[in-house]
């Protein structure tokens, strides 16, 4: 009852994971990533303790296969779950169980792979796949173009209601992480409102973290 992707920049310095889902808050349960590291999507059946387990193995070295596998071993649920996950070297990788649900489908590239469950047909994940690699701009942009191109083939067996895009950069937290929780519109669409208004304040809100003093002011009655 998910689509996502994972991805990475070609210089490996963003991480980020986009995705949708008839479930309410998909992006809380199912959205992983760490700023050096990658980022990692756990789905199907959800077991988000999967994607710190993922995002640790990265960390120590392993390559995206390494990690998805030693994931799936480490439980014994590894037949009802998705797992994707890129690092920063090394392809991406997919696993789908056994037990996921309904159409499955998963396709990986250079940066990035994508892979869903209640598909309306196999093909959605390399269309996702597809739309990122032949999209420009910030990784954040080229994520939902990856979701716009899933809803353009079908998206789900059924409605979508939530979606989500979060990005990591070199701080400890994410400088993106927006979501759609519930709606009954489309959830894609509301998610790339929302990201064309974040979108132009991403650095200014980092370098108010990293240096408010440096920092724009927001323009507002006492912070010009």
């Amino acid at each position: 009852m998910t689509f996502s992707i994972v991805a990475r920049s070609a210089d490996a310095q963003l991480f980020g994971v986009a995705l949708a889902s008839s479930s309410p808050a998909v992006a809380a349960r199912c959205a992983h990533a760490r700023a050096g590291v990658g980022a990692v999507a756990t789905q199907n059946v959800t077991d988000p303790s999967l994607g710190p387990h993922m995002l640790q193995a990265l960390h120590r070295g392993a390559t995206a296969r390494s990690a998805v596998d030693d994931s799936v071993r480490a439980t014994p649920f590894g037949a009802y779950r998705q797992l994707l996950a890129v690092g920063r070297e090394h392809p991406p990788a997919v696993h789908s169980g056994a037990h996921c649900l309904g159409i499955v489908g998963a396709a990986t590239g250079t940066h990035a792979a994508a892979a869903g469950n209640l598909l309306a047909g196999p093909d959605v994940p390399r269309a996702m796949l597809g739309a990122f690699d032949a999209a420009g701009g910030h990784l954040g942009e080229r994520l939902l173009q990856a979701l716009r191109a899933a809803v353009a083939h079908g998206g789900e067996a059924g409605p979508i209601r939530s979606a989500g895009l979060l990005i990591v950069r070199e701080v400890s937290w994410p400088i993106v992480d927006l979501r759609v929780d519930w709606t009954d519109a489309d959830p894609v669409a509301v998610l790339a409102a929302i990201w064309d208004r974040y979108a132009p304040q991403i650095d200014d809100y980092v370098r108010r973290a990293v240096d408010p003093v440096r920092a724009p002011g927001f323009g507002v009655p006492g912070n010009p």
